[in-house]
C-alpha cells in the first residue's frame, strides 16, 4: 500500500495509543469455538459470544466489538502448533485461540469508502464525528480484512466509529486526509465498543 494511493480497504490496523503512547503489539488471547462458521480476517472487528468465545462482529451502524482480530493459532493434528493470519471458518478444533487488540486506548488506521470497496475520502471537518463500518469479505490469499468505514460522518451517538484524525499522506484533490482516517476505542458504562459520544 504505497502512499498516497490507497488501492482498497484493509481492515483496522493498530498504530498507537491515545496520548502518543506506543502500541507494542500486546494482545489478549480469546478462544474461538470449534466449528465456528464465520471467517475472521486480520483487522476485522470482533465480539464476544455469550459463552465467552470470539466471533466476527458484522454490525455496521450498531457494532459492539470487544476488539480487533490480529490472527490466531491452534494445534494442528499433523503440523502441531500453527499460526494463521486469519481464521477460515468451520474449523473443527478445540484449541483455536484468537489474538485480539482490545486496549481501550488503541488508535487504528482504516480506509474510507464511498460504498463497498470503492475508496472515498473524508476531510478534516469529519474529525470528532462518528461513522459506520462497511463490512466487506476479507482475502483468503493474504488473510487480511477488507472492513472499512463509510465516508458519511455525523454526530450520531450510536454509530460505532469515532474519527480521531486524518492521514495527511493520503491527501487528495486538496482535501487534507482524504481516503483514510484514524479511529479510537472508548469505553462506555455498559460495554466496550468502538466509540460512544461523550
Amino acid at each position: 500500500m504505497a502512499y498516497p494511493t490507497v488501492s482498497g480497504p484493509y481492515g483496522l490496523i493498530p498504530i498507537n495509543l491515545i496520548g502518543g503512547q506506543v502500541f507494542a503489539g500486546a494482545t489478549r488471547q480469546i478462544p474461538i469455538a470449534s466449528g465456528s462458521a464465520t471467517a475472521i480476517y486480520y483487522g476485522d472487528v470482533v465480539k464476544l459470544n455469550s459463552d465467552g468465545t470470539l466471533d466476527k462482529d458484522t454490525g455496521t451502524d450498531s457494532a459492539t466489538p470487544v476488539g480487533v482480530f490480529l490472527g490466531c493459532s491452534y494445534v494442528d493434528p499433523t503440523y502441531g502448533l500453527t499460526f494463521r493470519q486469519y481464521y477460515p471458518g468451520a474449523l473443527t478444533n478445540s484449541t483455536i485461540t484468537a489474538y485480539v487488540q482490545d486496549d481501550p486506548d488503541a488508535l487504528f488506521k482504516v480506509a474510507v469508502v464511498s460504498s463497498g470497496t470503492t475508496i472515498g475520502y473524508v476531510n478534516r471537518t469529519s474529525v470528532g464525528n462518528n461513522a459506520v463500518l462497511v463490512q466487506n469479505s476479507g482475502s483468503t490469499t493474504t488473510g487480511n480484512s477488507a472492513v472499512a468505514i463509510d465516508n458519511t460522518t455525523a454526530t450520531t451517538s450510536t454509530w460505532p466509529v469515532r474519527v480521531i484524525d486524518v492521514v495527511p499522506e493520503t491527501a487528495f484533490a486538496g482535501y487534507p486526509g482524504s481516503y483514510e482516517s484514524y479511529r479510537d476505542w472508548e469505553t462506555d458504562r455498559k460495554s466496550t465498543r468502538l466509540n460512544s459520544s461523550h
